[in-house]
């Protein structure tokens, strides 16, 4: 399995979506990018990339790595009002990747695709390579 179709199975959240593009000829309309994977990508930045586009949420979903978590306890954890973490949730939850369950008088909210962390993971991996690259182009 290529590399990009790992990571947008990683991201996948909409089992409605279609599969993923398979290896063949492009069109000759868009060399070299099979017309379903330029969709696919066109929705992953639409669904994804703008839910984790923001630093707080970033931390939220880090932060429910560990476990589900209420809101107060999240926004203790991230050192932000309530009110603010709870839009953060919001867009995560309207995104699909955080799922709430109310217990008792408290509302849960918890990461419906642990695999999320793995996937930012592997961003943050490549922001650091390049970092130390353009770090050692600097010092030679």
């Amino acid at each position: 399995m290529r590399r990009h179709e790992c990571l947008c199975y990683a991201l996948r959240m909409d089992s409605m979506a279609r599969p993923l593009a398979t290896p063949g000829p492009a069109p000759a309309s868009a060399p070299g990018i099979d017309p379903r994977l330029r969709q696919e990508l066109e929705e992953l930045v639409a669904q994804m990339c703008t839910a984790i586009n923001e630093p707080k949420r970033l931390m939220v979903i880090y932060a429910l790595g560990d476990g589900p978590r209420t809101v107060n306890e999240l926004a203790s954890i991230l050192g932000a009002p309530q009110s603010n973490t709870s839009q953060h949730l919001a867009v995560l939850r309207n995104r699909g990747l955080v799922d709430v369950e109310r217990r008792g008088s408290h509302v849960v909210y918890a990461l419906r695709y642990p695999k999320i962390i793995e996937a930012v993971d592997l961003l943050r991996g490549v922001l650091n390579e390049e970092i130390s690259r353009q770090h050692a182009l600097r010092s030679a």
